[in-house]
């Protein structure tokens, strides 16, 4: 074999070569293989902001598939992802569109779930825009004008603050409040250093009146609990009497007992105003007789 065909044959497997690791990067950058368990899922986003077909698709922040077809439905995007690989994703999937990096690529991040059934790969999966520095900066611009006002408020606020603060009254003042403060703490402390036999005293004492409290408990348990029952009987003895009391008061009210009819019968009220009467006049003639000498009777009896 001469040099020209050597070199030629050297030539064609570099060119050859050169060509398969093309397709071999190539591929590898698009996302693109030939394994027969690819899967489709289609996902529902508010919006893609600016999501492209072969962007990344992560599960569980593992590379498993590219953004295969980007369409519109109503307010809505669908897109389609492509797995190029047996994915296990399950019913409480999330789907969000993240920034890839700084300079606003984007990509679809999946979170496989922990439930125990399995995500159904024919119907469309509502997914989420986690938004993006674009997105922050549009936030930011609405609110601005109040970021404005409120700094200007903080402004005003910390000039008064350190008007008030650099007053020396004020800071006189603090400055005493604080001295009486430790003061009134040093004077805590040595009355409780001076008085700490005492307190140990006053809380071995007062330990020891609830032992004896509790051993006075113990000792007359059954006691106490004869009285409690005793006084328990007393207080359903005096509700009944109570009870007959009121009955009774009520039976000479409406007048159903001997007492009751006495009591508020008129006609024997009547007759004993009248016999009381009556004794009144006959005291007072006895009483006049017998002044003026004697007292006079006169009887006319008739016997037959």
């Amino acid at each position: 074999m001469t040099n020209e065909k050597k070199t030629e044959i050297k030539v064609g497997i570099t060119i050859l070569s050169a060509i398969i690791l093309f397709f071999l990067i190539f591929g590898w950058a698009k996302n693109i293989t030939v394994n027969s368990n690819e899967k489709l899922l289609k996902i529902k986003f508010p919006t893609v902001a600016g999501l492209e077909i072969g962007d990344l698709v992560t599960v569980n922040g593992v590379r498993k598939g590219l953004v295969n077809s980007i369409g519109t439905s109503g307010n809505n995007a669908i897109v389609e992802v492509k797995f190029n690989e047996s994915v296990q994703l399950n019913e409480d999937a999330t789907f969000e569109i993240m920034m890839l990096d700084l300079m606003g690529g984007k990509k679809i991040v999946i979170n496989a779930g922990n439930s125990a059934n399995q995500l159904d790969f024919s119907k469309i999966q509502d997914g989420q825009f986690a938004g993006d520095v674009s997105t922050s900066m549009a936030m930011l611009s609405s609110v601005q004008n109040d970021l404005v006002d409120v700094i200007k408020e903080i402004k005003v606020s910390l000039k008064g603050i350190n008007k008030f603060v650099g007053d020396s009254s004020f800071v006189y003042n603090a400055s005493s409040s604080i001295k009486t403060i430790n003061n009134l703490s040093n004077n805590l402390n040595n009355l409780i250093l001076e008085n700490r036999d005492m307190i140990k005293e006053i809380v071995k004492n007062t330990k020891q009146l609830t032992g004896n409290a509790n051993s006075f408990l113990d000792s007359n348990k059954v006691e106490i609990k004869e009285t409690i029952k005793n006084l328990n009987k007393t207080l359903e003895s005096s509700s009944t009497l109570m009870v007959k009391l009121n009955k009774l008061s009520d039976e000479i009210t409406n007048k159903k007992n001997n007492i009751g009819k006495i009591i508020y019968d008129k006609q024997l009220v009547e007759d004993l105003k009248t016999s009381f009467s009556e004794i009144k006049k006959l005291v007072k003639t006895v009483n006049k007789q017998l002044e003026e000498g004697g007292l006079e009777v006169k009887a006319d009896v008739d016997l037959f």
